[in-house]
């Protein structure tokens, strides 16, 4: 009961047990841990350039385990997507002869209602338009702009599509 109340009192997520939080306040506030971080995240999880994320409604990045961010060239993630564990997200690669230099390149942007499976690598500069679903172990090297879809695979590829009115519908219903 006091439990539910601190949850209500510091806003924060129903879903996610109370030692979730504690864990988390020992690993970024005392330990120092994915410390640039505005909200919670896994102790096994890394963000780096934590202030180069925009985040939709209902969005956690770093929330399951062992999930790598880097968002050395941005990502932008929209309302309500999910991410796996083991994902690793990577918006920057290094130069091929000075690897201490960074390559610039465009953000990462995963739009709403995006599923990414896991043990999932998404590459720099990928667009993953809304409703699409990354099966487990896909290595997403290119942009699936057009969404309400399900890729897989190394290379991610198409392996099926989503009904698209059945998927505006349910975001419909969610707003």
């Amino acid at each position: 009961m006091i439990k539910n109340r601190l949850k209500k009192i510091l806003n924060l997520r129903e879903e996610m047990s109370f030692s979730f939080y504690v864990i988390d306040f020992i690993f970024r506030k005392l330990l120092r841990q994915n410390i640039r971080t505005k909200w919670a995240v896994h102790h096994t999880s890394t963000i780096q350039c934590p202030e180069k994320i925009k985040r939709g409604i209902g969005v956690w990045p770093g929330d399951s385990p062992n999930v790598y961010i880097n968002a050395f060239n941005g990502i932008s993630f929209g309302d309500y997507v999910n991410i796996g564990p083991n994902t690793c997200i990577v918006s920057a690669n290094h130069d091929l002869i000075d690897n201490k230099k960074l390559l610039s390149a465009r953000p990462i942007e995963i739009h709403r209602f995006c599923w990414v499976g896991a043990n999932v690598t998404i590459l720099p500069e990928v667009i993953l338009g809304d409703f699409t679903v990354v099966g487990a172990g896909a290595v997403v090297t290119k942009s699936f702009k057009e969404g309400y879809c399900i890729i897989a695979g190394n290379p991610a590829a198409i392996v099926r599509y989503l009904d698209k009115q059945s998927c505006d519908t349910f975001a419909r219903s969610v707003y």
